[in-house]
C-alpha cells in the first residue's frame, strides 16, 4: 500500500511538475521582409489589414487570447495570429505550460502595425528558460549606501552595485542612516542589461539637526529671473539648464479629426469647436533627459543622451518631477491638457492646416517608424511648427493630463477631459509607429503607471 501510495505522490508531482513550467519568450520582433500580412491579408472590424504574429512553438499550442481576428492559422510548428493594428499585448495558452502574457512594448514593439508581420519564438524548456538571465547595474550616492535586491543584500563598490538576475521583474531597495530611503522594482529584459541611478535625499530631521543653533525658517524657492525674447521665454532651472518655452495665443479651433486627416480612427471623431480663453506657454521642445536628471537626480530612459527626450516615465514619475521643478523654480509647470496640446501642434493661430504638426511631409518634421532606426533622436533635429515648436510628432509621445474620454460634437471651452476614468492621455505618435499615429489630432489613452521607451513628456505653463 506503501509503494502504491508513494508512486502516486511521485506521479503526481511529476505531473504537476510539467504543468507548472513556464514558458520563455526568445524573442518577439517585426520580420520586415516577410510579406504574409499583405500577401493573405485579413480585415479587422474597421476593415483594416491586420497584422499577423507568426508564433513559433515546438509543442502543443491550445489558444491566443486577446484582441484576435479568428481563426488560427496552424502552420506545423507555427501558428498565424491575425491582430489589429495597435494591439499591445497577447495571452499564450499551450498544453503542458503555464499561460504566457506576452507584452509587446517588452521586446520594442510599441503596438502593432496594420500590413506588417511579426515572429514570436517561445521555449518551453525549463533550462533554457533557467539560462536566461540580465545583468542589474544601480549606482547609488552616497556610497555608503546598503542595497538590497529581492530582499538580499547586494555588495557595491564606490557607489555602484552590480548582479545577474533572471529576466523579469524584481524589487530594490538603497538605504543610509540619515537620509530618506528609496525603493521600487524594475523589469529586466533579454535584450539589454538595465540600469537605475539612485540619489538619496537627506531627512528631513537630519537638516534640522545641522542646524539646529539657526532658526527654522520655511524654504522657499529661489525665483530665477526669466529671459524673454518675444513669443520665446526662458526659465532658468539649475546647472545652466533651462526651459525654453514658446507663448500660444488664445483662440478656438476645431478639435480632433478634420479633413486634411487621413484615415482618422473612431476616437478621434466626432470634431467639435473648442475655445481657449487664455493664453498659455508650451515647452519649444520634448522634455530632456539632462532636465529630468537635474530635477530627480536619476535618467530612466532605455536611449541615454542627454539630450534626448526623456522616456520610460509614467503619468505619475511626470506628476512627481513637476512638483520638484515648480519648486526648484517658483514657477507652476504642468501636463498640456488634450486641447492645449492639439492647438499647440497645429499652429495655433498661425495653422496652415498641415495633417502633421508643422508640415504634410512627416519625415520633414518627425522621427516615426520609418525614418528612426528604431530609437530616439535629440529634440529639435527636424523642422519646427508654424508656432516654433519640436517634435510634437514624432520622436516620443507626450503625456497630457487629461483622463481619457469620448468626444462630442459640442463646442466646449477649457475642455479638461473626462470626470473618472483609468486612463490617461498621451499624443504625438513615436519614433517606432507608423505615420498615422503621428497626425496632430492622434490620439492614444494608457493606464498612468505605465514606462514605455516611447513615452516621455512636454510642459505647459499658463500666463
Amino acid at each position: 500500500m506503501r509503494k502504491i501510495l508513494l508512486s502516486f505522490v511521485l506521479l503526481f508531482a511529476a505531473i504537476s511538475s510539467a504543468v507548472a513550467q513556464k514558458l520563455t519568450v526568445e524573442s518577439f520582433k517585426l520580420a520586415p521582409s516577410d510579406l504574409t500580412a499583405q500577401t493573405q491579408p485579413r480585415k479587422d472590424l474597421n476593415d483594416r489589414n491586420c497584422a499577423v504574429v507568426k508564433v513559433q512553438f515546438v509543442g502543443e499550442l491550445v489558444n491566443i487570447e486577446g484582441n484576435v481576428i479568428m481563426p488560427l492559422v496552424k502552420r506545423n510548428n507555427e501558428t498565424w495570429v491575425y491582430m489589429p493594428q495597435n494591439t499591445r499585448q497577447m495571452k499564450v495558452i499551450t498544453k503542458n505550460y503555464l499561460p504566457q502574457m506576452v507584452t509587446f512594448a517588452d521586446y520594442d514593439v510599441e503596438k502593432l502595425e496594420s500590413n506588417r508581420t511579426y515572429v514570436l519564438t517561445l521555449l518551453g524548456n525549463s533550462q533554457q528558460q533557467a539560462q536566461q538571465t540580465q545583468t542589474l547595474t544601480i549606482r547609488y550616492s552616497p556610497t555608503t549606501s546598503t542595497v538590497l535586491v529581492d530582499n538580499k543584500m547586494v555588495k557595491g563598490s564606490n557607489g555602484v552595485a552590480q548582479i545577474t538576475l533572471p529576466v523579469g521583474q524584481h524589487s530594490f531597495v538603497v538605504a543610509c542612516d540619515g537620509y530618506e530611503s528609496e525603493e521600487g522594482t524594475v523589469k529586466l529584459k533579454a535584450s539589454a542589461p538595465s540600469n537605475l541611478q539612485i540619489t538619496l535625499t537627506k531627512e528631513a530631521m537630519a537638516i534640522q539637526q545641522s542646524t539646529v543653533s539657526q532658526p527654522i525658517v520655511a524654504q522657499q524657492p529661489v525665483v530665477q529671473p526669466m529671459v524673454t525674447n518675444g513669443d520665446i521665454i526662458s526659465i532658468p532651472v539649475k546647472d545652466g539648464i533651462s526651459i525654453d518655452m514658446v507663448r500660444v495665443e488664445a483662440g478656438t479651433f476645431t478639435m480632433g479629426a478634420t479633413a486634411e486627416m487621413k484615415e482618422p480612427y473612431d476616437w478621434e471623431k466626432p470634431t467639435h469647436r473648442v475655445t481657449l480663453t487664455n493664453d498659455y506657454y508650451i515647452d519649444k521642445y520634448e522634455v530632456t533627459q539632462v532636465l529630468w536628471q537635474a530635477v530627480m537626480g536619476n535618467n530612466p530612459s532605455k536611449f541615454k543622451g542627454d539630450n534626448l527626450p526623456v522616456e520610460k516615465v509614467s503619468w505619475d514619475d511626470c506628476q512627481e518631477f513637476i512638483s520638484k521643478l515648480n519648486r526648484i523654480t517658483g514657477k507652476t509647470f504642468r501636463l498640456p491638457t488634450e486641447a492645449e496640446w492639439e492647438y499647440a501642434a497645429r499652429g495655433g493661430k498661425k495653422s496652415r492646416g498641415y495633417q502633421y504638426s508643422g508640415s504634410n511631409n512627416l519625415s520633414d518634421v518627425a522621427w516615426y517608424g520609418d525614418n528612426s532606426g528604431n530609437k530616439t533622436h535629440a529634440v529639435g533635429t527636424k523642422q519646427p511648427n508654424e508656432l516654433g515648436i519640436y517634435d510634437m510628432s514624432g520622436n516620443v509621445w507626450e503625456w497630457c493630463q487629461d483622463l481619457y474620454g469620448r468626444y462630442s460634437s459640442y463646442s466646449q471651452t477649457n475642455p479638461t477631459g473626462a470626470n473618472n476614468g483609468l486612463y490617461r492621455m498621451n499624443r504625438g505618435g513615436s519614433w517606432g509607429v507608423n505615420a498615422w499615429n503621428c497626425r496632430s489630432s492622434g490620439r492614444d489613452n494608457i493606464t498612468p503607471g505605465s514606462r514605455y521607451n516611447y513615452l516621455g513628456l512636454r510642459l505647459v505653463l499658463s500666463e
